[in-house]
């Protein structure tokens, strides 16, 4: 059968998540084309001539722009079936079913995508696998060969250099159940490995592409730290040069501290890690496993190992205060950490889907407003206007051209209670390496990004 599997929106990375069943559909000699919208337009022809279009939905942004994709191909082409998997597929069924989705697979795809072709190869529309599965599957080869190439995509930057980037998974899921993240209610605390031969040769891949820095994908690359340093071992080894940067919890980097002397060795350039908040109530809230003190730790024995911690933040939550907002900052410049935070990771606001578990608190329930079917999440209003017309203050500077230090600085005078150092503006004595696409995975699509569907 014709299959065209899209991608709408995946962090600035070539999509694992169109690679991976591209290379199970193809192995059964379906016709298999990639689109990746972020960085393409949609192809009519490709729409017309297929039998099956897949999307892709890994994370809220993906799923809004999605749904405009499907409008057009259901346009273009009504007798395609519609298919949508991916970790936000399942969270938002009815919404998707509604505007001409058939069929709905979460958690493990790969598996269900090859079932769906064969029903539909004997004739039936109609939905047999499970929303869900948590199915323990042994990977293929992701196939690369029909996606945009990887110059199209976001590149590592350290001051005045740049590497291309490639993009694998050796993990999906999560241990943890922290209540605002959409990985919990479809994995449930478990997550599944991919084989360390299938992730080493996707990267074998990626480097003959031209790769000099991999992104591991993972929700938690120290889920399974066995594991993860089996593929980072091996990765040195046939790699001497290559770099890569990795998600890890606060607690697991804790946890594992014996482990970061290794990371930074064998490559590792930075770890982004989900701190959220800095304040030891609004952590207990979001059950993240963590506290304060713990994050000031993790800072300190990054920095004493050599290695870059870029964390991230849902500064604006029903709790922020301009005191508490003001405090996060403070200890942001206080561990040296400005230059190590993404502009955006300081405007975020707390985004609650279906499913999520923050609507199992009484006091979220107090502030929450109907549930947005288009924007696929529930509004809510804080107690105090001045909460909400703090963030939106800040995702206004946050948006404007500006150094990362600037910009920090901006922030700061909206709730300073006294000037930065006069010092503070000067440039920084090494460059902090990033990645140049914005970590933007909770908030509403840009013009630019809706542009491209």
């Amino acid at each position: 059968m014709r299959v065209l599997l899209i991608s709408t929106y995946e962090l600035g990375h070539q999509p694992f998540g169109l690679a991976s069943p591209a290379a199970w559909l193809a192995e059964l000699g379906h016709r298999v084309a990639c689109k990746d919208l972020a960085v393409e337009s949609l192809d009519a022809n490709q729409v017309h001539e297929s039998d099956l279009v897949a999307f892709y939905l890994p994370m809220h942004t993906a799923t809004r722009l999605a749904a405009k994709a499907i409008e057009k191909v259901r346009a273009l082409n009504p007798a395609a079936h519609i298919c949508c998997y991916g970790l936000y597929a399942p969270l938002n069924e009815a919404y998707l079913r509604g505007i001409g989705a058939g069929t709905i697979l979460g958690g493990e795809f790969e598996a269900g995508l090859v079932s769906l072709l064969e029903r539909l190869g004997a004739g039936s529309a109609l939905q047999t696998e499970p929303l869900i599965s948590l199915d323990r599957l042994q990977f293929r080869v992701p196939l690369r060969t029909g996606l945009p190439p990887l110059e199209k995509y976001g590149r590592l930057q350290t001051g005045e250099s740049s590497k291309q980037t490639g993009y694998t998974e050796a993990s999906r899921g999560c241990k943890h159940l922290c209540r605002h993240c959409p990985v919990v209610p479809v994995y449930q605390g478990s997550f599944r490995v991919v084989q360390p031969d299938i992730v080493l040769a996707d990267i074998r891949q990626q480097v003959a592409a031209g790769a000099g820095h991999i992104s591991f994908g993972d929700p938690d690359f120290f889920n399974g730290p066995t594991h993860a340093m089996r593929i980072v071992d091996a990765l040195h080894r046939k790699w001497p040069a290559l770099s890569f940067d990795a998600t890890i919890k606060i607690e697991h980097l804790l946890k594992h501290r014996e482990l970061l002397p290794r990371l930074r060795d064998a490559g590792c350039l930075f770890v982004t890690s989900a701190v959220e908040a800095v304040d030891d109530t609004v952590l207990a809230k979001l059950d993240k496993g963590h506290t304060r003190a713990d994050f000031i730790e993790v800072a300190r024995a990054f920095r004493s190992t050599g290695l870059t911690l870029a964390p991230t933040f849902i500064p604006f939550t029903p709790w922020t205060t301009r005191a508490s907002y003001r405090e996060l900052l403070d200890l942001l410049r206080e561990l040296d950490l400005v230059e190590h935070v993404a502009p955006v990771q300081l405007a975020l606001r707390l985004l609650i889907p279906r499913g999520s578990r923050l609507l199992e608190l009484a006091d979220v329930q107090k502030v929450l407003r109907a549930f947005d079917e288009p924007a696929l999440l529930y509004r809510w209003q804080h107690t105090d206007p001045d909460g909400d017309a703090l963030a939106a203050q800040a995702l206004r500077i946050a948006a404007k051209p500006g150094t990362r230090r600037e910009i920090f600085g901006r922030l700061w005078n909206l709730v300073a209670d006294r000037p930065l150092p006069e010092d503070f503006y000067v440039s920084p004595r090494a460059a902090i390496p990033h990645m140049d696409e914005p970590w933007f995975c909770c908030a509403e699509p840009t013009e630019e990004q809706a542009a491209h569907v």
